[in-house]
């Protein structure tokens, strides 16, 4: 296995990280969007993300091989200890273990930050034989700790078919009382030489 490095992500990735997403959006149905965005709109996107939470990438002499990054679960100051994951990798590097490497930094970067909750909105097939999608997203986060917190059925409609989503969350601190105050993510870089 190549030399994996994982770095924030720089506007100069947007291209790659646009490249990384066009097939989920195009032949799957683990995205709702249904149009992919332009490499501008990934950078704009990768900034706002940047503002507060961590957006990393996987790379190596190959190139980006994946990306992940919290953003709020809902904005709203009483829910600044939540965050929603979001991960995708390149199609020939899924379940090569390095989306792995990648949440386990974004745990360890948020734990420092203060957040204490991890969530994970999931596409679920209704059906087990779906072209479109599997249960692997689900699988993967049941592997890195999450359980399953809810179904909301028929929620998403692509490629003529309805879609199910799950919730997941994974608690990775101590719910104290009062609560201990939320940083950015520049204020823990350094101690991840990102």
């Amino acid at each position: 296995m190549p030399d994996i490095v994982i770095r924030k992500a720089m506007p100069q990735d947007s291209e790659q990280l646009r490249d990384i997403y066009a097939p989920y959006v195009e032949q799957t149905a683990i995205s709702f969007e249904t149009e992919v965005p332009t490499a501008t709109e990934m950078m704009h996107r990768m900034e706002k993300v940047l503002e507060r939470y961590p957006y990393l990438v996987a790379a190596c002499d190959d190139g980006i091989l994946g990306y992940a990054y919290a953003h709020s679960f809902i904005q709203r100051a009483a829910y600044d200890w939540s965050v929603e994951m979001s991960i995708y990798m390149r199609m020939d590097e899924r379940q090569q273990g390095v989306g792995g490497r990648l949440y386990r930094m974004m745990e360890d970067i948020l734990r420092a930050q203060g957040i204490l909750n991890l969530n994970a909105c999931i596409a679920v097939p209704k059906e087990q034989a779906d072209e479109y999608l599997t249960d692997n997203s689900m699988k993967f986060h049941e592997h890195m700790g999450y359980t399953l917190v809810g179904r909301f059925h028929d929620s998403g409609y692509k490629f003529g078919r309805w879609y199910d989503m799950v919730w997941m969350e994974k608690m990775i601190g101590e719910h104290t009382t009062p609560a201990q105050p939320v940083c950015t993510f520049d204020a823990v870089r350094e101690k991840f030489d990102l």
